[in-house]
């Protein structure tokens, strides 16, 4: 029987890069993103229908998981992808900033989740990916409200998978390093605060750095390769993480002080 994947935030990036690979690897993919009309290259592609999918928006979530089932008969997996960054100064960052990040890197995921679990129940089997990231795990100057989703991602599907487990329903977390996608431009968000100037020092010297972390980072094919590793390799293994280059291993050797002098000189330098 042919394997059947559900993405969201596959129009670029990650996402894309997800499809594209389950692809050609004989899965049948629903492609969700919250403008499937500029898909053109997914298209293009056989045994992918793209989908609209807003991960804040509930109605849209089931009737794109209707959809996927009435395309393809069934869903093997789902990956929850969707999301954006919000990097800056806590201080500079309003409440309507704060709510936007919650509400697509955790509430949305969680809504996915939440909609599909009934149908793997009943079905008795079935993979939730949850794309978290090294900064679910680590932290860096400036990105305390993006940190505080991914840390929430890790925290939730640590636990679920103890709950999922008795359903034969296996939870996965993603955990990318620097990646060269458009996170850096068009998926992340600098928070700025008229008149507040005293954080311009630090801006100045960590966003570059945060910058070149990503040009010179593998590309999302990379993540891709983890996710069909997570859905194929058949075990009840729950992290995978991809270049992170030692950091989580140094993470959990070094005590705080040494590990986080290592990070304000990284970079802050």
């Amino acid at each position: 029987m042919d394997k059947v994947i559900l993405i969201t935030g596959a129009s670029t990036g990650i996402g894309l890069h997800t499809a594209k690979l389950f692809q050609s690897l004989n899965w049948k993919v629903a492609a969700t993103m919250r403008s499937p009309e500029k898909a053109k290259e997914l298209q293009q592609i056989v045994d992918v229908e793209c989908l609209r999918l807003d991960v804040t928006d509930v109605d849209s979530i089931k009737t794109a998981i209707a959809a996927t089932l009435d395309k393809f008969g069934h869903i093997d997996a789902i990956v929850n992808n969707a999301g954006y960054g919000l990097a800056g100064p806590f201080e500079a960052i309003s409440p309507e900033q704060i709510e936007r990040q919650f509400a697509t890197n955790v509430f949305g995921l969680m809504n996915v989740t939440r909609e599909i679990l009934p149908y793997f129940r009943e079905q008795k089997r079935g993979y939730i990916v949850n794309v978290a990231s090294v900064g679910g795990r680590i932290t860096f100057p400036l990105y305390s409200l993006y940190h505080s989703t991914k840390w929430a991602v890790e925290g939730f599907s640590e636990s679920l998978q103890h709950e999922l487990e008795q359903f034969n329903i296996r939870v996965k977390i993603i955990e990318p390093g620097p990646i060269k996608t458009d996170f850096y431009d068009r998926s992340q968000e600098l928070a700025t605060k008229e008149g507040l100037t005293a954080y311009d020092n630090i801006v100045a010297r960590a966003m570059p750095n945060m910058q070149k972390a990503g040009e010179d980072a593998p590309d999302g094919s990379v993540v891709a390769e983890a996710i069909y590793k997570a859905v194929t390799d058949d075990s009840k293994r729950l992290r995978y993480n991809v270049n992170t280059k030692g950091m989580l291993l140094l993470r959990r050797m070094l005590p705080d002080s040494i590990f986080n002098g290592i990070v304000k000189r990284v970079i802050l330098r």
